[in-house]
């Protein structure tokens, strides 16, 4: 179950609480779920009861009780702890775990994206600065990957090495300073097609720090994530630390991890088998992981929403990190013959290289199967 999911599950209860007479509130939108902060426990945690519990004329404890009883009522949630003044904190089903990793495996790279087109558009405008054409050019990714029409402006035209030396987005480049073109949305491929029947789309100007040295002798993937890995606010460091091959490197750190998950499923395929979504056990270890795939749709989300594509970076080394303690034990060892754990740590660390490409794929960084 995914935050997506599980935002929607709570909602229902909330819904389910209306319609049985038990709260008398507005049904809000949206819900929200994180992990669980000090003093919580589970999986998640969402403030719900918090936000209800003034219209309703109850307590948050009151309203954190009603909507306990009906979320017990969801199998793939076990237990439900109302904690603090009236956190809701939530327990999964061991085999939700399966069921995430399945679900990822499905998707592919389009795991956390959009399915239906948003009813806005939104046009993206920048100055024609390198590190401002770069950002428009991933965040183009990112919101067409959530659905919505999206067009690039510069207010001059683009240096042409830009484009070429950057890989920007050919529909961005080629409207990098067009006020005429037609929005693009994405399609079901996450490709961009015209859609001359968008709406008037929102203004987003893009203002971030300017790169403070010329990034394009890093070449095409460490000069787009020096731009984007910072906040938009912050400076970016313009130097060949980029181009390091060490632990010390945020963006080798995910693009090897990618790689060695593909490597892994390589070498099992020598040994005779393959992934298969299951139980999993070491739940320490894989923990972390499992929260940072969860937690993949909210982030893609919230960098379209805050218009911030550095929350993607940041969110793959966050995965990177995570795998990285995972892969050891995927394969057997010695005489070892291959078991339901294993298949079920090759399917977790296949869907981690998953998220990881599709992550890379909407900053316009390449994910390599072998580096």
């Amino acid at each position: 179950m995914t935050p997506v999911e599980l935002s929607r599950t709570v909602l229902h209860a909330v819904r389910r609480a209306v319609d049985e007479g038990a709260l008398s509130v507005t049904v809000p939108e949206r819900v929200v779920v994180k992990p669980p902060g000090p003093g919580g426990c589970g999986d998640y945690a969402t403030p719900i009861a918090l936000q209800l519990a003034g219209a309703a004329g109850e307590s948050p404890q009151r309203v954190a009780g009603i909507l306990r009883t009906r979320l017990l009522d969801e199998r793939r949630i076990t237990d439900v702890v109302v904690t603090g003044p009236g956190f809701l904190n939530l327990s999964l089903r061991s085999d939700s775990v399966a069921d995430l990793v399945a679900e990822v495996l499905r998707c592919g790279e389009l795991y956390g994206r959009a399915v239906d087109p948003r009813p806005s558009g939104v046009l993206l405008q920048c100055p024609a600065e390198v590190r401002a054409v770069v950002v428009g050019d991933a965040l183009a990714r990112v919101l067409r990957s959530q659905g919505y029409a999206v067009r690039v402006e510069c207010d001059g035209p683009v240096d042409p090495q830009w484009a070429t030396v950057l890989g920007l987005d050919a529909h961005s480049a080629t409207n990098a300073h067009s006020a005429t073109n037609a929005p693009s949305r994405a399609n079901a491929h996450g490709t961009a097609s015209a859609d001359p029947q968008a709406p008037t789309p929102t203004v987003t100007p893009l203002r971030p720090a300017p790169a403070p040295a010329d990034p394009l002798p890093l070449g095409r993937e460490a000069a787009r994530w020096a731009l984007l890995y910072p906040a938009g606010h912050d400076r970016p460091r313009i130097t060949r630390e980029h181009l390091a091959q060490r632990e010390s490197n945020p963006l080798f750190r995910v693009r090897y991890a990618h790689a060695r998950t593909r490597a892994l499923l390589r070498n099992a395929a020598d040994l005779g088998f393959h992934p298969e979504p299951g139980p999993l056990d070491a739940p320490t270890t894989v923990a972390p992981l499992l929260a940072a795939l969860r937690d993949h749709p909210r982030v893609l989300a919230a960098a379209a929403a805050h218009r911030a594509p550095d929350r993607l970076a940041r969110h793959l080394v966050a995965v990177a990190d995570a795998v990285l303690p995972v892969l050891h034990s995927v394969l057997p060892l010695g005489e070892e013959k291959p078991s339901a754990a294993h298949r079920a740590r090759l399917a977790l660390a296949e869907a981690a290289g998953t998220v990881l490409a599709g992550g890379l794929s909407l900053l316009g960084i390449d994910a390599p199967e072998h580096l």
